[in-house]
């Protein structure tokens, strides 16, 4: 038994992480091969080999108490993190329970909308988000095997920009898609209201794992409608929602020479008009398709797992006269040429985010322009395959803004406020619709590693591009290929930030640079 503190942090962090990422991957791709091959017999039983994997558990635990974005928001017991004697502790529950989980009760936060209502985040504890990530990792091999090769949001290896790039496939003048049409569908309150029973039926899973979510579905009900409804704010929630909603692509297909789609042919020769993201969907249609049966058919399937289309939101645009989706406004121009920019909406909101840092009068120039680089670096990154240019993208007016008020707070000299602004707005190159891709059906859990680490090396530029490419797409401290599963930092060597020369940088995995900098701390 571990005494001290300090003792239970060299043996968290010593622990061999490179080893149980193996071990879990190789039980994850021969899951998703099972369920390829139509065995799911096999594949439930490889489930519970990872229900039992020393590493899966580990993996879990270190995954929401220090890799998540929420990791530091309690539950209802208010623990907004855990020791390292604690995980440990966590470990063994999960060993004897994991076939029992019993889920305690989800904290609300209210969450504002933009049409003025409120949405109820519910926030699971530590511990059920450790089993829910568990059993997240059996079940995602399996259904991603089983997922439409459209359906982008919270899948692994995927993306909005994936959902991008096949509009502009679709949109573009040589797709003549100056006359097509888009359904803009919105499922009113999908979250809230995704059929308990649908989402049982539909789940490839061992009894344990079956129970265990049932019972994390019933810890967040809404009283008025008891059978229905996934938390949101649980690590299994978005994965039970695309289980759900699975097949809704499917419902409006065609060939270009009239013959029939299947997950196989998708993204080869033919047309495949339905892109979903999660509860987001748009449908593109041509001149001589009915949208009203296409809807009708849309709510006949929406309506046998609980859920409905909602009439004030779901609308048919002319592709002419442009539509948002994912955060971008997509528009074909009267020339034909398919453009995309960022949304109305998406810009005022980055913009108010901005002016909050700028304006505030709590903290200085220094610190502000430490707190704008990485907001202005993740919109840049973000809308980097749209059309930029012009003042107003390019953030001109907001640069000579702060600028003028770095320049009255300061008393630097005229040459130090501007590589202050220059730190407080990063350049991000764009590309409009450089974007490659994903192929087809292709899955992280389909074990073509090589294609995969090349793809997310891709996904990179920059310094962070160089360092891939000089490291052969493996990470520099654990020497595993990169996957889509966790996001590459760029580690300077030296701890000097200011060092940017190609041999002070190493491309790691966010955990591993986690760890890196954990080595060299005190820990309590």
């Amino acid at each position: 038994m571990i005494r001290h503190s300090h003792e239970t942090s060299e043996s968290w962090k010593n622990l061999p992480w490179k080893k149980f990422r193996k071990e879990l991957f190789r039980l994850q791709k021969r899951v998703f091969k099972a369920v390829e091959a139509g065995n799911k017999q096999k594949a439930r039983f490889l489930q519970k080999l990872i229900l039992k994997s020393c590493a899966a558990r580990f993996l879990a635990i270190r995954q929401v108490s220090q890799l998540n974005a929420g990791k530091k928001t309690a539950g209802i017991d208010g623990k907004k993190s855990l020791t390292f004697r604690e995980r440990f502790e966590l470990s063994e529950l999960l060993k004897a329970s994991c076939n029992n989980w019993k889920h305690q009760g989800l904290r609300e936060i209210p969450i504002p909308k933009k049409d003025g209502t409120t949405r109820m985040l519910k926030i699971p504890t530590m511990a059920d988000r450790a089993w829910q990530c568990l059993a997240k990792y059996a079940l995602e091999p399996a259904h991603e095997a089983t997922f439409h090769a459209r359906s982008y949001g919270f899948r692994s290896g995927r993306s909005a920009h994936d959902a991008q790039t096949v509009l502009l496939t679709h949109l573009r003048s040589n797709n003549n898609g100056i006359n097509k049409r888009v359904i803009e569908l919105d499922i009113e309150k999908c979250f809230d209201r995704i059929s308990h029973t649908s989402i049982m039926e539909n789940l490839i899973a061992p009894k344990g794992v079956k129970l265990g979510i049932f019972r994390c579905l019933k810890a967040g009900i809404n009283p008025e409608f008891p059978e229905q409804g996934t938390p949101q704010g649980g690590v299994v929630s978005p994965l039970l929602a695309n289980i759900a909603l699975n097949g809704i692509e499917s419902i409006h297909r065609y060939h270009r020479n009239g013959s029939k789609i299947t997950n196989k042919t998708a993204g080869k020769d033919i047309t495949e008009p339905s892109i979903r993201y999660a509860d987001d969907m748009v449908i593109i249609i041509r001149p001589q398709d009915d949208a009203q049966k296409i809807l009708a058919d849309i709510d006949s399937f929406l309506a046998a797992r609980g859920m409905k289309v909602s009439e004030k939101k779901t609308k048919i645009t002319a592709a002419t006269d442009g539509f948002d989706f994912l955060g971008w406004h997509f528009k074909v121009q009267s020339n034909g040429k398919f453009r995309s920019t960022p949304s109305k909406d998406n810009f005022k909101k980055f913009r108010q985010k901005l002016k909050a840092i700028i304006n505030c009068s709590n903290y200085g120039s220094k610190v502000k322009a430490k707190k704008l680089a990485p907001i202005v670096r993740g919109w840049r990154n973000y809308h980097r395959f749209c059309k930029m240019d012009g003042s107003r993208f390019s953030l001109w007016h907001t640069r000579l803004r702060t600028w003028k008020i770095f320049n009255k707070e300061t008393k630097l000299t005229r040459e130090s406020t501007t590589k202050l602004i220059e730190k407080a707005f990063p350049a991000v190159p764009y590309s409009e619709f450089s974007y490659v891709m994903v192929k087809g059906n292709k899955s992280p859990y389909d074990g073509d590693l090589i294609y995969w680490s090349e793809r997310n090396s891709k996904l990179y530029d920059g310094a962070t591009s160089k360092a891939l490419q000089k490291q052969n797409h493996t990470c520099g401290h654990c020497g595993l290929k990169f996957t889509s599963e966790e996001r590459v930092h760029l580690h300077h060597i030296d701890e000097n930030h200011d060092n940017w020369k190609p041999k002070n940088l190493l491309a790691i995995h966010e955990s591993c640079h986690d760890y890196i900098h954990m080595s060299k701390r005190i820990i309590p």
